[in-house]
């Protein structure tokens, strides 16, 4: 066999600083007993670990997603305001903000996890000899998929970052300079060509990325690059062989948001699958519990109990839902704007009357919907959730946006007006107080027709906000098309300031010299003399 040089051993170690890390290695394997005994079987093993970590609190469960919720212009700060979240939705974040930085609940150590557990794969699958090389390299190919997964999220979020590939020494990894952004897309775009070679046209499971994952992210990756036409071919690629790939749109939006349909849905491409089960915050449901009312009792855990609600921590602004036509079934579906405390019916606008830790505000129901029914236990924290990555209707609004910048208007119309006419046709509201409630067909929203250039992509960024409302791609549309100006200016969705109890006077401090980009973590730049800041922090 080759010489095994250079291998990262310890998928729990964390591979930029942040020592004091608590997680447990995925594999029990010895550096002796590793070196003496590589299999497929192990390669596998340090794959499952990457998707393991993405399940974790620290990353889209809570903590990650906490940063991308805030920094929208769709959510606000609720009755338990602390102050990382407050600077976060205000744009006062600093270095040391406690959700990217510091102790063991942070993300930027945990992103880079996932980074180190997939270059432990795919450095060990490279020194494997002798094995079927279409199986071998499905199993790189996952792990070059989240490899590649995990850095576009670094990437959007800190701009230049360090990049650590599987030929990448340990000792060199905590002294590693921040790689230019441009090269760090280079690379998830080898990742991501390497993924859509290998993998499989379908999964057994949506948690498994499949050859239209990597497609979809491509074209993702494109679109964030404004290489329109790549973006395009890719999405094009995917729309003409959906069978092929066995996709498509599920035809009542409120499925998606249903425990019992959602893992046998068609439109999802990647998934992340909560098992609702802890292993040091690893597989909890956290989003149900911070997105739910306080004191709510019309969801049920998997016994048929009343849940008890959630904790009232992000909660949208007023505007959003005011400002959101009625008669598009998508609003309904997303918030729940009433709530059933200690067996009193109330509207939002008495939230408070029944539980004086709520907020009066309506609040988002899709990850409330999806835990209904799953929960093990209170709060949401144990139900089985599937967090959407990717679903089939964001390829056809990538197809669109991208098409539309190319001047395809038949094919920019035909894809977007798919998603509008699934909104438009209506559907069956599941679980809660307004079970079983048929909602008819509407008006709303209206086809995308005849618009010129600017009028598509302003309508189009639009509609991508309400279809994808808090599944945490708000802000990065925000950011790749600069729209933090007019996004957090004076008539924008949040005008006014968070607080610890809910929101205050005067406008955010939102600066697009700065606040397009993160700081670096300064615990990072503590331990690591060859990494910059970036500007304004």
């Amino acid at each position: 066999m080759k010489t095994y040089k250079y291998l990262f051993l310890l998928i729990g170690l964390s591979i930029v600083g942040c020592s004091d890390l608590e997680e447990s290695p995925i594999t029990e394997i010895s550096p002796e007993s590793y070196f003496s005994s590589l299999s497929l079987e192990q390669v596998e093993g340090f794959t499952s670990g990457a998707y393991a970590h993405m399940v974790h609190r620290n990353f889209m469960s809570r903590e990650m997603t906490q940063a991308l919720m805030y920094r929208s212009d769709m959510m606000a700060i609720g009755r338990t305001g602390a102050q990382e979240r407050i600077d976060m939705d205000n744009f006062t974040v600093q270095a040391d903000n406690a959700l990217i930085a510091g102790g063991s609940n942070t993300y930027w150590p945990k992103v880079y996890q996932i980074i180190g557990a997939a270059n432990e794969a795919i450095k060990a699958g490279k020194l494997l000899e002798e094995e079927d090389e279409a199986v071998l390299n499905e199993v790189i190919a996952r792990a070059r998929f989240a490899r590649a997964f995990a850095y576009f999220h670094l990437v959007r979020q800190f701009g230049d970052i360090p990049y650590l590939g599987d030929e990448t020494l340990l000792s060199d990894a905590v002294l590693a300079p921040r790689t230019p952004a441009a090269e760090v897309y280079e690379n998830i775009i080898a990742d991501l060509k390497f993924a859509k070679e290998w993998l499989p046209n379908t999964q057994v499971s949506r948690a498994l990325p499949a050859k239209s994952a990597a497609s979809a992210y491509l074209a993702d990756v494109y679109l964030t690059l404004e290489e329109y036409q790549l973006a395009y071919t890719e999405a094009k690629e995917i729309i003409d062989n959906e069978g092929l790939y066995n996709l498509g749109l599920e035809p009542d939006f409120q499925s998606l948001f249903n425990s019992d349909k959602s893992d046998i849905s068609i439109e999802p491409i990647f998934v992340l699958h909560f098992t609702g089960t802890a292993d040091g915050d690893q597989g909890l449901d956290y989003q149900a519990a911070f997105t739910g009312i306080r004191s709510d009792g019309q969801y049920t855990n998997a016994n048929g109990e009343p849940v008890g609600g959630g904790w009232s921590v992000e909660v949208p602004s007023l505007a959003v839902y005011t400002t959101w036509d009625a008669n598009d079934y998508r609003r309904t579906v997303t918030f729940d704007d009433k709530a059933l405390q200690n067996g009193v019916l109330r509207s939002y606008e008495t939230f408070t009357d029944g539980d004086g830790t709520a907020v009066n505000r309506p609040h988002v129901a899709k990850y409330t919907r999806m835990g209904n029914g799953t929960s093990t236990g209170t709060n949401f924290r144990g139900s089985k959730s599937n967090y959407y990555m990717m679903r089939y209707a964001e390829v056809l609004m990538i197809g669109a946006e991208a098409a539309n910048e190319l001047g395809i208007a038949a094919d920019a119309e035909a894809w977007v007006n798919r998603v509008m006419a699934r909104s438009r046709a209506g559907g069956i509201i599941t679980g809660g107080i307004n079970d079983g409630t048929v909602i008819a067909p509407s008006a709303i929203p209206a086809d995308f027709s005849g618009l010129d250039q600017d009028s598509f992509r302003t309508r189009i960024l639009e509609e991508r906000r309400l279809e994808f409302a808090y599944e945490m791609k708000r802000w990065y549309d925000i950011a790749r098309r600069k729209l933090g100006a007019t996004a957090f200016g004076p008539n924008g969705l949040e005008s006014v300031v968070s607080t610890e109890s809910g929101v205050g006077p005067g406008p955010k401090s939102f600066d697009p010299s700065r606040d397009y980009l993160l700081p670096i973590p300064i615990s990072e730049i503590l331990i690591n003399p060859n990494l910059t800041q970036n500007p304004g922090y």
